[in-house]
């Protein structure tokens, strides 16, 4: 395999770089000068960690030299690994913002509607779920949710039957059912972050419903991103009291009896019982 030559450094003799040049390969001994725009075959000693192979800038040798070339997994038909390797996994972040950004940036006014997807049509949340978005959408306002069932899918149906904008943004899992059947404008992400970074980018307020880890992870994130400024200040609120009472109790007590965060912190969010209230709320920023 052909080998990357090293620089020669202007004014210096070959044997300056004995560590990279054999002499006697130059076609001279150490102490003949030549003609310094011309350099000599096979400058690079092999290194004792056996063959270099060279990607690009990046530079492999012994066990971490690859046994097929980038073209040849290119052209293989069989489904080839290497897609899944960080430098390409960076495009492919890369696109999935760029898609997200493409779908979602003539949206228009929205509130993002976070909840679990475990809720039943039958249970009250799901109604007030669904109510949530008629009552949105009812003020030209689109509603975003993770677009699956439960209470994601009782806004996106409430939206959708008020005649608004009602969008789903999915994610890859393998337990998942996909995109619920109330959203019109839908996509599935494959990371987390590049989804919750639609949830909050398009979102000019959000309420949230009972929920479990991924709508707690969506929640708390949110707070972080409003309470460290990294996101304009936007309307976040919880509602059914009850669900939340437990969690406000303990941040409301050890957390901030410890010291742990801002005596103001807490406000950064409303707690409510109303439909009405919280639609108010979400969209008091618009």
């Amino acid at each position: 395999m052909a080998r990357m030559e090293p620089p020669r450094v202007p004014g210096r003799h070959p044997a300056a770089n004995a560590n990279f040049v054999n002499a006697s390969s130059a076609g001279g001994s150490a102490g003949d000068t030549d003609d310094s725009s011309v350099m000599p075959p096979n400058p690079q000693v092999e290194s004792p960690l056996g063959e270099t192979y060279h990607r690009g800038p990046v530079i492999l040798r012994g066990n971490l030299v690859p046994e097929k070339s980038s073209t040849e997994q290119l052209l293989e038909k069989d489904e080839s690994d290497w897609l899944h390797h960080d430098p390409w996994r960076v495009l492919r972040i890369q696109a999935e913002f760029v898609d997200g950004f493409g779908a979602l940036a003539e949206l228009g006014p929205a509130v993002s509607v976070f909840g679990s997807a475990r809720i039943k049509p039958d249970e009250p949340s799901y109604r007030s779920a669904y109510d949530m978005g008629r009552k949105i959408a009812g003020r030209k306002i689109a509603v975003i949710t993770g677009g699956g069932p439960g209470i994601m899918e009782a806004a996106n149906r409430g939206a959708a039957e008020a005649g608004g904008k009602s969008v789903g943004l999915g994610i890859e899992l393998p337990h998942e059912q996909g995109i619920n059947e109330w959203v019109n404008l839908g996509m599935t992400f494959r990371y987390f972050f590049v989804r919750k970074t639609m949830f909050v980018k398009y979102a000019n307020g959000v309420i949230i419903c009972p929920g479990g880890f991924g709508t707690l992870d969506e929640t708390f994130e949110l707070l972080t991103l409003v309470q460290t400024h990294k996101v304009a200040s936007m309307p976040v609120v919880l509602f059914d009291s009850e669900y939340w009472k437990g969690l406000f109790d303990w941040i409301n007590g050890p957390v901030s009896e410890h010291g742990m965060i801002s005596e103001f912190d807490p406000s950064l969010v409303t707690i409510t019982d109303d439909v009405d209230e919280a639609v108010d709320v979400a969209t008091s920023a618009i």
